[in-house]
């Protein structure tokens, strides 16, 4: 509910979008979004929805025990975990590509950054595995 109320105030100050941090826990993403919505702020301001492939089971406990405000859901960090380290890139690209396509399915939600740190040459691959591209036709 704070973090609704952070977002009504900004909207109040005039910003066109928002975006998130990056988005493990959907089920949460999508309570505050439910929020988000009650209020009509997503029809105020777009939200930009962060998502960030993750390379390794190294890197999903990484962001889980060490990023401030990060929630990475323990079974994401069993499910990178639970493949041989030389596909765990590829499950990260794979889990990127489900919570794209779950959130596509969350209201108020009008796109994504796709936040590939140190591994760009990845996006294109996300955004057409994800049906991102061609882009939607307003």
């Amino acid at each position: 509910e704070l973090r609704v109320a952070r977002l009504a105030k900004k909207v109040k100050a005039g910003v066109d979008f928002v975006q998130t941090q990056c988005i493990y826990n959907i089920d949460k993403f999508e309570t505050w979004m439910k929020g988000v919505c009650e209020r009509g702020l997503h029809e105020q301001v777009y939200v930009m929805a962060g998502v960030t492939p993750m390379k390794s089971a190294g890197m999903a406990r990484y962001m889980k025990n060490k990023v401030p405000g990060m929630d990475v859901p323990d079974h994401l960090v069993e499910r990178m975990a639970g493949v041989p380290k030389e596909k765990q890139a590829q499950e990260g690209i794979d889990i990127c590509v489900e919570s794209i396509q779950r959130l596509k399915e969350i209201e108020g939600v009008a796109g994504f950054h796709i936040m590939a740190i140190e591994w760009e040459e990845k996006v294109p691959e996300i955004v057409e595995r994800a049906g991102l591209y061609p882009r939607p036709q307003v």
